[in-house]
């Protein structure tokens, strides 16, 4: 049984990734979890433009077949590496980062602690 963790933001471009997600389940018994990660401070459904895209991630995910998991926390890092071991997370989805690919970056650190758990599959932004 695979666990796939599609993690993403408020945009609407989000849904490639939940569509990618849905396309790597392979049976009835695979889970989908779409995970969104706010930091505390962000406001949050304060404006119609948020509340618009968190019902949009709701809708998409539901059709996906999928769970919706919406957080606020000042470590993103750790809240990803918490929902990965508490779900057996054996696939991770995320969209490319506009941050510069060295050793510290986000995405190496996330890949480096999911190394020998879960797969780490970043999907460009246009494919």
């Amino acid at each position: 049984m695979n666990n796939i963790m599609v993690c993403v933001t408020k945009q609407k471009t989000c849904q490639r990734l939940i569509d990618y997600g849905k396309k790597l389940r392979e049976s009835d018994d695979d889970q989908l979890f779409v995970i969104h990660i706010a930091k505390s401070d962000d406001s949050f459904l304060d404006n119609s433009e948020e509340g618009e895209a968190l019902e949009f991630l709701y809708e998409k995910a539901r059709d996906a077949g999928a769970s919706l998991t919406v957080e606020k926390s000042d470590d993103v890092m750790k809240t990803l590496i918490d929902i990965v071991d508490k779900n057996g997370i054996t696939e991770v989805i995320t969209g490319q980062s506009g941050e510069k690919e060295d050793k510290d970056s986000f995405l190496n650190r996330l890949g480096e602690y999911l190394a020998g758990k879960a797969r780490l599959i970043v999907v460009p932004a246009h494919s």
